[in-house]
């Protein structure tokens, strides 16, 4: 008879075909999930001409999902440290499916926001919890490197979102945009039966059996049998509340998270909503001005493979705050009148240190949080920082609305930039500080 900690064996398991398929499930909602999210950017100069919006009135109905995600990664979150992963992730994923398909049947600005609403519940709700999950199966060499490579789904989602609209807008009408959102749907049964429960989760619930099944397919050569005794050591069997999050020298570097989360939230929402009316401001056409927004998202891609790769070899926490400085730069110069490719070349940069910081963020969260608080800590950093999702929108209605220089614009979408790095450099000094006198992991490479 053995005793076995869960997590000591999948942080030294070798990558298999059973990490690929978490993975791919993983990557695949939020594939859906960033079709959902990026959506409206691309539909919003159609709505905004056929329903007579003013800016500030666009800026404010893109907000309405981003009030939505709010609630659902404090509710789904903190809900999944205690229901499983696996429920919670089904929950929000018909949630946000369900009302997008609906979404098409609006008529006017009101159903239109309630819809966004409802769909930004579901997506806030899945984020934090695919994150979570992903992060406790990835071995530990490899953590931030499979996260990122996983989240990339969101970008992969944004760039469907932004090709789907570049064919059927002009063909089908903006409706045709959300009856799209009919198709993830049918994988639900697939993605259920597949998708595995956290196993630390399991042994906690007493499902044995299945944790053991499952560790033996992350790390076959364990050959763990009945009579093993299957341990969490690294989960502590207290509450998931909130307040842990600030315990055990945990204050200054949750708080630096929320900040990171708020700025950066505000840099892709901003950027993810107006971009293509911006661009379509400067004399592009709506085509033209959709394959920016293809940019952005793929940017977002590459940044956050090549951040999460760094980040398995140096500080993560130092890689966030670098990227942090390029955005302020790169966003900075997007106002500033370029050649094509150079124009390219600075929304594929700024993509890919927002878009793809975000994704680092997640990981880097993810690591920083316990086993018991980990979905609770994703949640509430989500959720704070979809305060400033709420604000990215906004403030580019309010500042189109009082037509403001295009340079302007993206400085001011900048500004969050340099905000964040200084709280991702204060995170990182604050772990080396207590590097000697903690027990809690940091964001630092494995």
């Amino acid at each position: 008879m053995r005793t076995i900690d869960v997590h000591e064996v999948i942080d030294n398991a070798r990558f298999n075909r059973y990490h690929w398929m978490v993975m791919f499930w993983c990557a695949l909602l939020l594939i859906f999930d960033g079709y959902d999210l990026f959506i409206y950017g691309v539909v919003l100069p159609v709505i905004m001409k056929e329903w007579g919006l003013t800016p500030l009135q666009a800026g404010a109905l893109g907000s309405y999902a981003l009030f939505g995600m709010m609630f659902g990664a404090l509710i789904f979150g903190t809900l999944a440290d205690k229901i499983g992963r696996k429920k919670g992730i089904a929950l929000c994923f018909v949630l946000f499916s369900g009302a997008t398909l609906i979404n098409g049947f609006a008529s006017n600005p009101t159903e239109f926001g309630i819809c966004r609403f409802i769909a930004g519940l579901g997506c806030g709700g899945l984020m934090p919890n695919v994150v979570a999950l992903m992060n406790e199966y990835a071995p530990k060499k490899l953590r931030s490197t499979l996260v990122a490579i996983m989240f990339s789904g969101y970008s992969l989602g944004g760039m469907l979102s932004a090709g789907v609209g570049i064919y059927m807008l002009p063909r089908f009408g903006w409706e045709s945009m959300f009856f799209a959102a009919a198709v993830p749907l049918l994988l639900l049964p697939l993605i259920f039966y597949f998708l595995p429960e956290s196993v630390g989760f399991l042994v906690r619930q007493g499902r044995t059996e299945q944790a053991r099944a499952i560790l033996n397919r992350v790390e076959p050569s364990c050959a763990i049998s009945a009579d093993d005794i299957l341990s969490v050591g690294a989960a502590k069997s207290g509450s998931a509340s909130v307040l842990e999050l600030f315990r055990e020298g945990r204050l200054l570097r949750t708080l630096c998270i929320w900040v990171a989360f708020f700025c950066c939230l505000l840099m892709v929402y901003a950027l993810g909503s107006w971009l293509p009316k911006l661009m379509a401001n400067a004399g592009y056409s709506l085509g033209s001005s959709l394959s920016f927004l293809l940019a952005l998202n793929f940017g977002g891609m590459a940044g956050a493979i090549f951040g999460g790769w760094l980040g398995d070899r140096l500080d993560l926490s130092k890689v966030t705050a670098v990227f942090f400085i390029a955005a302020a730069v790169s966003i900075s110069l997007l106002g500033f009148k370029s050649s094509p490719a150079l124009l390219y070349f600075l929304i594929f940069i700024a993509g890919a240190t927002t878009i793809g910081t975000q994704i680092l963020l997640y990981a880097g969260a993810a690591q920083f949080y316990g086993l018991s608080i980990r979905s609770t800590g994703l949640g509430w950093a989500s959720g704070i920082g979809r305060n400033g999702a709420i604000v990215g929108p906004l403030l580019g209605g309010a500042l189109l609305g009082i037509n403001l220089p295009l340079q302007l614009n993206f400085l001011a979408f900048a500004v969050p930039g340099a905000i964040a790095a200084i709280a991702m450099a204060v995170f990182a000094i604050s772990s080396q500080r207590s590097l000697g006198t903690t027990a809690d992991p940091a964001l630092t490479a494995s």
